[in-house]
């Protein structure tokens, strides 16, 4: 089960073997236009627009026996509007974000099973950890003549220029904490350094303080490569690294040194990728459709050395006593009890302009 389509401003792809497929290889959903699929996940990243009425980002309608209409809204007061109707079956559900500050890019996901009878709405914004699901019950499955016509070019659609992208997957995606290096990084072990990809439970990592730590979980998940998902290559010398690599834009540098305790007081910070991207330290990888993140989960709120760069490892906060998006997320399989609590981030996040000028001090 995989992704099957994906638009942009720059894109239109749908195959029903899967983006990126062998050419010979069978088909993963129905290929008529009749053909249901009866679960999967539609995404839609976008902008929020400054609006002082309703303001459409995405719509599709089309008329005839069996009427067929999705639409996604922004409303003033931080709010989204997600309609979807099937010949008479509609789904009307509206999600207001709290007001902490500003939006850089939000993704709303619907996933759907039609068998099980349920259904969801989550919400997600970009640089914050925080998620929005409402639960719908008894969804309809989605035929593939209009999924396919959602992801085409045409007078049937309108994507608006906030729309960052939309894509379709045949299956439930998780949400919440998501994996943000490639699995290829060379992360240090006591043996040396190992490729993420082949890292696993139970194995031992070196993080940043020098201290060898056991590894919980490796988790892995492939991803549109558009967006908040588009990978960004961290070149070297800069940050320390002996190698480029490659990670996505929500991946966090743990920096120190003489530079952080003069300009911020601290001893160290974290800072995102994306938002060191102004100059020539951190730069868009060109990438296909999709791409393959992963991400090392250790008991404490720690960053490995990847490369010779300290990047945090994945951060949980209080999952754990969330059960309603650990069930949503990529951890959703583990046992509650065998998740670490990683509380509030020990270390200060800089925000996009502290950062950009850490990140322009250190390539200088």
């Amino acid at each position: 089960m995989t992704w099957i389509a994906l638009t942009d401003t720059e894109t239109q792809l749908f195959s029903a073997a899967g983006l990126g497929a062998d050419p010979v290889a069978p088909d993963l959903i129905g290929s008529e236009d009749d053909d249901l699929l009866a679960r999967g996940t539609l995404v839609f990243e976008t902008a929020m627009p400054e609006t002082a009425r309703a303001y459409t980002l995405f719509h599709y309608n089309r008329e005839g026996d069996w009427p067929f209409h999705l639409s996604l809204q922004a409303i003033p007061g931080r709010g989204l509007i997600f309609v979807l109707n099937q010949g008479g079956s509609v789904i009307h559900q509206s999600m207001t974000l709290p007001d902490t500050g500003r939006i850089d890019l939000l993704r709303l996901s619907y996933s759907w099973d039609a068998p099980a009878r349920r259904a969801q709405l989550a919400l997600e914004q970009h640089d914050r950890e925080q998620v929005l699901i409402q639960d719908i019950a008894g969804p309809c499955p989605l035929r593939i003549g209009d999924l396919r016509a959602l992801f085409q070019y045409g007078p049937h659609r309108f994507a608006a220029p906030e729309t960052v992208f939309a894509a379709l997957s045949d299956r439930i995606e998780p949400v919440g904490p998501l994996p943000s290096m490639h699995p290829e990084t060379p992360i240090a072990t006591p043996l040396g350094y190992r490729p993420l990809r082949s890292l696993r439970r139970g194995d031992t990592v070196i993080n940043s303080r020098g201290e060898v730590v056991p590894v919980l979980h490796r988790l892995t998940r492939t991803v549109p490569a558009r967006g908040s998902f588009s990978p960004l290559s961290i070149r070297s010398p800069y940050f320390g690294l002996d190698q480029d690599i490659v990670v996505a834009p929500s991946q966090r540098l743990l920096l120190s040194g003489s530079e952080v305790e003069y300009l911020f007081g601290k001893q160290s910070v974290l800072a995102l990728a994306h938002h060191m991207t102004q100059g020539r330290a951190v730069t868009p990888a060109p990438w296909g459709p999709l791409v393959t993140y992963s991400q090392l989960l250790l008991p404490g709120h720690d960053a490995v050395l990847a490369a010779g760069c300290a990047l945090e490892s994945q951060f949980l906060g209080r999952l754990h006593s969330k059960p309603r998006l650990l069930a949503a997320s990529l951890l959703c399989g583990l046992e509650r009890s065998r998740l670490p609590d990683h509380g509030t981030a020990r270390i200060p996040v800089l925000g996009s302009f502290d950062a950009r000028v850490l990140a322009e001090r250190r390539a200088a």
